[in-house]
């Protein structure tokens, strides 16, 4: 029985005016897989992730999730542009961590988690708080649950919202630069929680990072994005040692010396 991918981007393109971010865009990522998307600003990485929560349109091409269409729906035996209620019931397999924790600063990180499994999933408030709690102790958290953001560190707050979005059971789970606006002591204990999801949880990971380490100790494959297309992929050990592309070397050489 043939596996199908859990994301497939065929042949998208988006445009803003005359300004093409990425083009014809073709990727698949199989059910586990956990991919890095590295490479330089404006070179498309972000809008891959927001493209697949829905909240950019895209210009052509279709994204699947699921072996379902994302951006579009059957309708008469045809594809044709999905409707809302469509997009919000796709939009549940997915689940985003933002660079920027977004949480709710008036509840504390238990109701954070709690509130859209109550809101959206309909779960009972008893259920969702067993959920949320099981997942504030995956992340380390157990002790945080009724402090608001305010009172937590960068990384712990990072944390919630890595549970916050766990709450919603996603299939497919987005991080886009989830290190980047902590300080640098900070971002270690991020990664240790992504390292033990990416060990523990049967998930479909997509990752845009400009950590190269962990880039390389964690994907099961790099995509190197320049000029949005993909110019470069393959598994860690041959884009970080091996790189056939003078624009991967040189990037990667970049960020070494950045270091």
């Amino acid at each position: 029985m043939t596996v199908q991918p859990m994301v497939k981007f065929d042949g998208v393109t988006k445009r803003y005016g005359a300004l093409t971010v990425l083009d014809s865009l073709d990727l698949e990522i199989m059910p586990g897989e956990k991919v890095a998307v590295i490479g330089p600003s404006g070179s498309g990485k972000t809008t891959v992730l927001r493209m697949l929560m829905t909240l950019e349109k895209i210009n052509d091409g279709v994204i699947w999730v699921d072996g379902e269409p994302l951006t579009h729906m059957h309708k008469d035996g045809r594809l044709v542009l999905a409707d809302a209620a469509h997009l919000r019931r796709m939009r549940g397999k997915i689940g985003m961590v933002f660079q920027h924790f977004n949480l709710f600063p008036h509840m504390s990180a238990l109701k954070n988690c709690m509130e859209a499994p109550v809101t959206v999933l309909k779960l009972s408030k008893e259920e969702a708080r067993a959920r949320a709690v099981e997942l504030l102790e995956m992340v380390g958290l157990a002790d945080k649950l009724d402090h608001y953001p305010a009172q937590l560190s960068g990384g712990q707050q990072q944390r919630v919202a890595i549970a916050r979005a766990l709450a919603m059971r996603p299939k497919v789970m987005l991080f886009d630069e989830v290190t980047s606006a902590l300080d640098p002591e900070l971002v270690g204990e991020v990664l240790n929680v992504i390292r033990r999801l990416g060990s523990e949880l049967d998930l479909t990971m997509l990752m845009v990072t400009h950590q190269m380490g962990f880039a390389r100790e964690f994907a099961d494959r790099v995509c190197f994005f320049y000029g949005g297309k993909i110019a470069e992929q393959g598994p860690p050990e041959q884009i970080f040692g091996q790189a056939q592309n003078e624009r991967t070397r040189q990037f990667l050489s970049a960020c070494l010396e950045a270091i």
